[in-house]
Formats: structure tokens, sequence, C-alpha cells
């Protein structure tokens, strides 16, 4: 009887390293607290790491 506690077992999934068209480009700084984004330095445009980017989204969504 394996316990409530127990976590799931070992994973069975193939081992995927990179998602495909993933590139090796480094991130790019948030333009507000300058930690790194999930946006490769490429990208166009304000670059907000995730939680910027929803405080962002609170601020907008409130404003009338």
């Amino acid at each position: 009887m394996a316990d409530c506690c127990d976590g799931p077992g070992p994973r069975t999934d193939p081992d995927v390293s990179e998602p495909a068209g993933a590139t090796t480009e480094p991130f790019a700084e948030c333009v507000l607290c300058r930690k790194p984004t999930e946006y490769p330095e490429s990208r166009k445009g304000v670059t907000l790491c995730p939680v910027c980017e929803w405080q962002e989204a609170q601020r907008t969504s409130c404003s009338g």
C-alpha cells in the first residue's frame, strides 16, 4: 500500500533538453527591475520579467 505522502514515481518521459526551435541566445533584462525575462535579447519592444508583467497587467486592468 502506497503512503499518501509518497511523491510520484520516477519520470519515464523521454529526455527532452530543449524544445524544437529554441535558441541559446541570452535572455533580455526586465526594463523595470533588470531581472532576466523569458524573452531573448533580440526581441523588440519592452521586455518585462513575469513578476513585473503581472503587476503591469494589474495596474492597467484597474485603470478606468
